[in-house]
């Protein structure tokens, strides 16, 4: 199976969030599949439909979700953001295959990993990052971000590795400064972070990943990606 290239033209412009209208929050729709217009400054109206993978303890207006035909994962306030309009929540909340190997699964959390994308030329491309987390409620789904691309990404990880597209690196010394589950003094703090040109970006820390404690989710105001930071590495 041909897989698609890493770039971030696949990714639709959903950013420069605008404050939104209070609104009464939807209940239940983690899991299920929903469809939206997007109307962004001048630009057309266009549609989409996506699942609904979480939504975030640390900000409950704000939810994970991934679209059809996108690799990676948004953070977006579904109930409140006025770009968006005409939101459904679509019948019949989804199922999913459970992953047929619960060991390989295990195996390749908290990995490093080199990834392969095969382009519609034929070439491939090697890219290294790390596995985060399994979908809660997509056994065969994984969370991953890339050191060249350090947002959060989500594939079906099990069948590259079976075909000989994620090959697990080996294990790197262990880091001086390390952070343990259970003692998370970052999450919903608001970070700071300055860009090479200079640039600062404020944000929320709004996740631990509980393989790599000191591994955190943000999400950056006016940017509706999910980044993925070492945060205690960073700060040391």
């Amino acid at each position: 199976m041909r897989k698609t290239s890493l770039n971030k033209k696949r990714r639709p412009a959903l950013w420069k969030r605008k404050k939104g209208r209070p609104s009464q929050p939807l209940r239940n729709i983690v899991g299920h599949r929903i469809s939206h217009e997007w109307k962004e400054g001048n630009e057309p109206v266009t549609r989409w439909k996506a699942i609904v993978l979480d939504q975030l303890p640390t900000k409950p207006s704000l939810y994970l979700v991934k679209y059809d035909g996108i690799d990676c994962v948004y953070g977006l306030e579904l109930h409140s953001d006025k770009r968006i309009s005409k939101l459904k929540i679509l019948p019949n909340k989804v199922s999913f295959p459970q992953a047929r190997d619960s060991h390989l699964a295990s195996a390749i959390i908290g990995k490093a990993v080199e990834h392969n994308f095969e382009g519609k030329d034929g070439s491939k491309d090697e890219w290294r990052g790390v596995v985060l987390a399994q979908v809660p409620f997509m056994e065969t789904w994984f969370y991953i971000t890339y050191e060249e691309d350090p947002v959060l990404f989500m594939y079906q990880l099990l069948d590259d590795y079976i075909d000989g597209n994620l090959r697990i690196l080996p294990e790197s010394p262990p880091a001086e400064v390390k952070s343990e589950a259970g003692n998370d003094i970052l999450t919903g703090k608001f970070v700071q972070y300055i860009t090479s040109d200079g640039t600062i970006k404020t944000g929320k820390v709004i996740y631990q990943v509980l393989v790599k404690p000191s591994v955190y989710f943000i999400k950056f105001d006016n940017d509706n990606h999910i980044y993925v930071y070492d945060l205690v590495k960073n700060i040391c």
